[in-house]
């Protein structure tokens, strides 16, 4: 079924063993709090970026458990302070969490539930959706990537 691969790509986009051989837990591991709120240039950080992927996941995953879609880009990079480890490592944990009851969630779709409308016709379908975040996650993959070199270059 299409909709446990779609599944399996959100896994591998944040656990590991996608195609680009990048995961996000994989770039996020090893940094500290201070280094995920490290301001490059006029670049996010990296912590605002983890938060702003996991915006669009925690909304559609609220969509897929019969609730409302509460969620609006103007709010997608609201990241609440992290001024402390345990800041970092919840925000962590909130991802990887809901990264995998949106996998579940996802397993759980038919095909023809893929292909109708989520919620509203502006919002096209839940294919539509679902592999919008999968290349937007993958896109903001890229620049923590990015970013993470940058940081710690400055280091050396």
């Amino acid at each position: 079924m299409l909709s446990v691969q779609i599944a399996r790509h959100i896994r591998e986009l944040h656990f590991g063993e996608n195609w680009t051989d990048v995961s996000l837990k994989a770039l996020v591991e090893d940094l500290d709090w201070k280094e995920a709120n490290t301001q490059v240039h006029n670049l996010n950080t990296i912590a605002s970026l983890v938060f702003h992927i996991n915006y669009y996941i925690n909304a559609v995953l609220k969509v897929l458990q019969s609730k409302p879609l509460d969620a609006r880009d103007k709010y997608s990079f609201d990241l609440p302070p992290i001024n402390s480890k345990k800041d970092w490592d919840l925000l962590l944990s909130k991802t990887w969490e809901e990264a995998e009851e949106f996998a579940k969630l996802i397993e759980k779709l038919t095909d023809k539930e893929l292909w109708t409308i989520m919620i509203d016709e502006k919002y096209d379908t839940y294919y539509r959706n679902l592999q919008g975040i999968i290349e937007h996650s993958h896109y903001h993959l890229g620049q923590i990537a990015l970013i993470k070199k940058i940081i710690r270059e400055k280091d050396l």
